[in-house]
């Protein structure tokens, strides 16, 4: 399955274990990051457009490595949604890239309604498997394994 919008995309991969693996691009780095998140979000519910943009979270993270950088903000995602009930998207989001990098991100979306949001898959984690951010002469790249 492959998704686009004006500026950014992700397709999921063929498995070849019971992971579940996503390339996400965009033309800049956050645009890149922000199809990543919402490819989690369509693993995790069948109709992502079913989510509201009724509630706000405000993120920030720092870290020396892109991919580590990547991981966490996932990993975070993958959080709020067991700990919470949360499905995220992002509304807005900043990366500044250095040492360490960081990340801002404000996040929009809503509790987990069970007659509007049917649930897919159960992402146990986001793996440091396979895990990239890559500059490309269109933008940026970035390769994401899920354990489900």
């Amino acid at each position: 399955m492959e998704a686009r919008s004006r500026t950014r995309s992700y397709e999921f991969l063929e498995a070849v274990t019971s992971d579940l693996s996503f390339v996400a691009r965009g033309p800049t780095l956050e645009e890149a990051f922000a199809a990543a998140a919402e490819a989690l979000l369509a693993a995790t519910v069948a109709d992502p457009a079913s989510v509201r943009a009724s509630s706000e979270l405000r993120l920030r993270f720092e870290e020396d490595d892109l991919e580590l950088l990547l991981l966490r903000f996932l990993a975070e995602l993958v959080y709020r949604r067991d700990a919470e009930g949360l499905l995220l998207r992002v509304g807005r989001l900043e990366l500044v890239t250095g040492k360490p990098s960081r990340l801002e991100a404000l996040l929009v979306g809503e509790s987990i309604d069970p007659p509007r949001h049917r649930l897919e898959t159960e992402i146990k984690a986001v793996t440091a498997h396979g895990l990239r951010v890559v500059p490309r002469a269109e933008g940026w790249e970035v390769s994401v394994t899920l354990d489900v």
